[in-house]
C-alpha cells in the first residue's frame, strides 16, 4: 500500500460498507477505509467465500450476521479499521482479515461514549504505552501496513509528542483528525495543528477534517503544508448528502437526502446494493 499523494475515503460507521467503498473508488478515492469493527465482534467471525455475490464475508458464528464484506476488486486499497483496547485481541482480529485487505488501521480518535467506556478510540490517546504495545504487536506479526488515526490532544505540543511516539512504532502512516475529543462537528477543524504534525514526522500524514468537496483537497494540502507524501482525506462528515447513482435496474436514479432522517434512509438503501447492481458510482456533495 502506497500512501503518497492519495485521496482517502474516511472510515464512517454504518456507511463505509462494500457498495459505498466501491462507488467512492470509482469517483476517485485511492484508498477506502471500511467502517470501524470492534475486535470483540471480529474474533467471533469466520471467513466465508460468498460465490452468490462474488464477495468474501466475515460472518459472526451463532447469529450468521455479516460483520464485514469485501471483494477482490478492492483488495489493494481497502483498509480495515479496528476498535480495540488490547494488543493480543487486536492481533487476533487482524489476522482473521489480513489476507483480504490492503492495510489495518487502529481507531484512536472516536470520541463516542461506547468507545471510550470500553477503553477504545479516543481513550487510547491518554495511554501511550498501550498505543505502543498495540501498534508494535501488529507490526511484528502482520505482513501488511499498519496505521492508526488520532485526534488532536489538549495542546499542539502534546499532539506532536504522541505522533512522534507513534512514528517510532514503525507504522506506515498516521491519520490526524483536526479536532479535539471535546469538539463538535460544527467546530472548525484546526488544520494548522495538523501542519505541526506534518512538520514533525517523516512518515505520510493523512489530514482529516472539513473536507467536503474536491477543491478542499488542495486547500487542506496548502494549509497543512502536505507535500507528495502527505494525504488529504475524504472527510467523514455527512450533514447533507446528495446522491446520484446509475444502476443496472431500469433507469438512472437521482435522489436527495437531507438531515439525519434522510441520511439514515440513504444508508439503508446503500446497504441493499451489491457491487453487481452498480454500474458507475456515487457522487457526494454538500
Amino acid at each position: 500500500m502506497e500512501y503518497e499523494n492519495k485521496l482517502v475515503l474516511a472510515p464512517m460507521v454504518r456507511v463505509g460498507t462494500l457498495p459505498f467503498r466501491l462507488l467512492a473508488a470509482q469517483y476517485g478515492a485511492d484508498i477506502t477505509y471500511g467502517e470501524e469493527i470492534i475486535d470483540h465482534k471480529l474474533v467471533k467471525c469466520e471467513r466465508r467465500v460468498n460465490e452468490c455475490v462474488g464477495c468474501i464475508d466475515f460472518v459472526e458464528r451463532g447469529t450468521e450476521n455479516v460483520v464485514f464484506r469485501t471483494c477482490n476488486q478492492e483488495r489493494n486499497r481497502v483498509v480495515f479499521q479496528i476498535g480495540t483496547s488490547d494488543a493480543a485481541r487486536a492481533l487476533t482480529a487482524a489476522q482473521i482479515v489480513c489476507k483480504d485487505v490492503a492495510a489495518v488501521d487502529i481507531n484512536m480518535g472516536c470520541p463516542k461514549s461506547f468507545s471510550i467506556s470500553g477503553g477504545m478510540g479516543a481513550a487510547l490517546l491518554t495511554k501511550p504505552e498501550l498505543i505502543h504495545d498495540i501498534l508494535t504487536t501488529l507490526r511484528r506479526n502482520l505482513e501488511i501496513p499498519v496505521t492508526c488515526k488520532i485526534r488532536l490532544l489538549r495542546s499542539p505540543q502534546d499532539t506532536v509528542e504522541l505522533a512522534r511516539r507513534i512514528e517510532k512504532t514503525g507504522v506506515s502512516a498516521l491519520a490526524v483528525h483536526g479536532r479535539r475529543v471535546a469538539d463538535r462537528p460544527r467546530d472548525p477543524a484546526k488544520w494548522d495543528e495538523i501542519a505541526d504534525v506534518v512538520a514533525a514526522l517523516s512518515i505520510p500524514v493523512i489530514a482529516n477534517g472539513d473536507v467536503f468537496k474536491y477543491d478542499d483537497f488542495q486547500c487542506i494540502k496548502d494549509a497543512t503544508e502536505i507535500v507528495a507524501s502527505r494525504n488529504p482525506d475524504l472527510n467523514g462528515r455527512r450533514d447533507i448528502l446528495r446522491m446520484w447513482w446509475v444502476c443496472q435496474y431500469t433507469k438512472v436514479e437521482r435522489c436527495q437526502f437531507e438531515g439525519k432522517a434522510g441520511i439514515k434512509r440513504a444508508c439503508g438503501i446503500i446497504k441493499t446494493l451489491q457491487p453487481r447492481d452498480c454500474k458507475y458510482g456515487l457522487l457526494l456533495s454538500v
